[in-house]
């Protein structure tokens, strides 16, 4: 994760990949863009999703 332009604002991997799709040539039409955007998103979603849930049972693991 880097920090944009200095600021307190971390930059992660959604925001590196918003921003290619953003810079994508030829540029995507509005639809292609926003299914593209609603992919990522829904990705990370799962990922948080998953890794919540991972927690979760480790940490029923660890009191059993």
């Amino acid at each position: 994760m880097t920090f944009q332009n200095g600021g307190n604002q971390p930059r992660g991997p959604l925001d590196d990949r918003i921003s290619a799709l953003l810079d994508t040539r030829p540029p995507l039409d509005r639809p292609a863009l926003l299914s593209a955007l609603r992919d990522e998103f829904t990705a990370c979603e799962n990922a948080a999703y998953r890794s919540g849930w991972n927690d979760a049972l480790a940490e029923l693991r660890r009191r059993s």
